[in-house]
């Protein structure tokens, strides 16, 4: 427990009254921690830390990679810059060893800066020579960091887009030069790759990849792939919101987790340009940002996360996984969170220039190649409308292609206001595309419009389709019932289609094999939200908590 003459002795505290010290210990934390815990965290509230003993370094995620800004040790304190500036912490802090600190909240802090005016100045001169001295955050932040990898290749190249989605929605700090544009060679520094070998990436450390396959990528750039145990508790099939809760709960829970994705972290909400509606986030978050919070919570609890794996076949009866490549992992509870995968339109050409202007989602990464160009979206839906709204910031216009008369079935209203003021979005009510144009990559759209019966050619610089989407599951055990779209029947809609087999209930999650849960949009149900995709696959967890407990009251029985 803290005392006053403990506080005394440190500089800051020295100039307070034994009343004042007195307030202090009345009302701060006094916090011990070990090696590699956290004290603070990315986006905590403001409050004011003082390091009694041991050593904190601070450190921040920029672009995916951890990078350390300093360290406060015994008689240093820590928090000065978000409570002089009114700010959430944007970095955080963990000990490198047996560390005690102070917390002292906001309030009780302005209390006794209103008090102590020279305890406040020392305070605010801290904040402000950590923010703009000569080794201050603002000199650090603006330093230009090195890509972690330089990818060469042409600009419509439908693998380099491809990779190019694959690097930004890992968090992987990565620039893109196309050999066609003027200075390549000075941007590229290295010897020309041949036309066979394109795309070519340069690591930092300046080895050269020829065309790599993901996998290679993302082992090279340090991702895992391979799995560390062979046996689990639980094992989450797909990173998306469900799969990402799912691991952050599980993890957390004790329950020794695996997340298998094939591509990305994130899953189809990864893609979102904007979601308004999430709970907590008041001026809305991106997909990719929300993806990436997800995921280093959950890797911070001790989650296992694997990329660019394939899952061949599950065996419903042991629980086995059987990865490509002849892995096996092995697990007690499986979750079921792929989610759905874009449905795809048939016509001519499209799949020819898919990647070359052609894209099914919207991701961050292709914004900037729609700089200045006329932009169409084909759907009515929030996905769309976010795209709509975040490509209106790059493109000279977007134009959304609804097929229905209006936008209000589908979109949500506070999106329909935002996009009918947004001045070059136009909605074209009644029309769908009927035919795509273009040699390398798509350069005109013909648009077919029922209201008036016509069609008219527009130049398209980036054509995005939202038209819906199927759930992906005809590679599942038979065991596991689904509905005639391929969508997961769990719980409820197990019984009353007769495909449960036990004397107890189905869980509310629990699919025809019990011990095998869905969550998120794989799973057959009427809404389809990132916020209910979040919350089942907590839910998830607490259901295979109870499905341990009644399996090791079964044993012992």
């Amino acid at each position: 427990m803290l005392t006053t003459d403990e506080l005394a002795a440190f500089p800051v505290f020295s100039g307070l009254r034994p009343d004042q010290l007195g307030e202090v210990t009345k009302h701060a934390a006094d916090i011990v921690v070990g090696s590699g815990q956290y004290v603070v965290h990315d986006g905590d509230e403001a409050a004011f830390y003082l390091v009694i003993s041991g050593v904190l370094e601070v450190v921040q995620a920029i672009d995916g990679v951890e990078k350390k800004f300093g360290e406060r040790r015994a008689g240093t304190m820590f928090g000065e810059i978000p409570l002089t500036f009114g700010m959430d912490f944007q970095w955080a802090a963990r000990a490198l060893g047996p560390t005690r600190v102070l917390r002292l909240d906001a309030r009780h802090y302005h209390a006794l800066a209103g008090e102590a005016p020279e305890f406040a100045k020392t305070v605010r001169e801290s904040a402000e020579y950590r923010v703009g001295g000569p080794k201050g955050m603002k000199s650090l932040v603006a330093e230009r960091r090195p890509p972690q990898v330089t990818m060469a290749g042409h600009r419509y190249d439908a693998t380099c887009v491809a990779l190019r989605s694959f690097l930004a929605r890992n968090q992987i700090h990565f620039e893109g030069v196309d050999v066609d544009e003027p200075g390549f060679m000075d941007r590229w520094q290295a010897p020309m790759p041949a036309e066979a070998d394109l795309p070519a990436f340069r690591l930092a450390d300046g080895t050269i990849l020829a065309k790599p396959p993901a996998r290679l990528l993302a082992e090279r750039l340090g991702l895992q792939t391979v799995p560390v145990m062979m046996d689990y508790d639980t094992v989450v099939v797909g990173g998306g919101p469900a799969g990402l809760a799912a691991a952050v709960y599980g993890a957390s829970e004790g329950l020794r987790t695996l997340v298998i994705e094939r591509e990305a972290p994130g899953g189809q909400a990864g893609t979102s340009s904007r979601i308004e509606n999430y709970l907590g986030f008041p001026n809305g978050i991106s997909g990719d940002d929300l993806a990436s919070r997800a995921l280093r919570q959950a890797k911070r609890l001790g989650a296992e996360i694997l990329i660019t794996r394939h899952i061949e076949k599950i065996d419903a009866d042991t629980r086995a996984i059987h990865l490509d490549c002849g892995d096996v992992v092995r697990t007690r509870t499986i979750v079921l969170a792929t989610g759905v995968s874009w449905r795809r339109l048939t016509i001519e050409g499209f799949d020819r220039l898919t990647g070359k202007g052609i894209y099914y989602g919207a991701a961050r990464s292709e914004a900037s190649l729609m700089q200045g160009l006329d932009v169409h979206l084909i759907g009515a839906g929030n996905s769309a409308g976010q795209a709509a709204m975040f490509f209106a910031n790059h493109a000279r216009s977007v134009t959304l292609l609804v097929r229905g008369q209006s936008l209000e079935k589908s979109m949500s209203r506070y999106l329909i206001d935002q996009v009918r003021e947004k001045s070059n979005i136009k909605v074209a009510l009644g029309c769908e595309v009927g035919g795509v144009h273009g040699d390398n990559h798509l350069t005109d759209i013909d648009i077919v419009d029922r209201t008036c019966g016509g069609v008219r050619r527009e130049t398209c610089g980036g054509l995005f389709v939202f038209i819906g989407a199927d759930a992906e599951t005809g590679w599942l055990p038979a065991g596991i019932a689904r509905n005639e779209r391929g969508y997961v029947l769990t719980g409820p809609d197990l019984l009353r289609a007769g495909h449960w087999s036990l004397d107890r209930d189905p869980y509310l999650l629990e699919t025809s094999v019990p011990g095998i849960f869905a969550a998120g949009d794989v799973r057959l149900g009427p809404v389809k939200r990132v916020a209910s995709a979040v919350g089942e696959g907590s839910m998830a967890i607490a259901f295979i908590h109870q499905y341990l407990r009644d399996l090791s009251g079964a044993g012992a029985s």
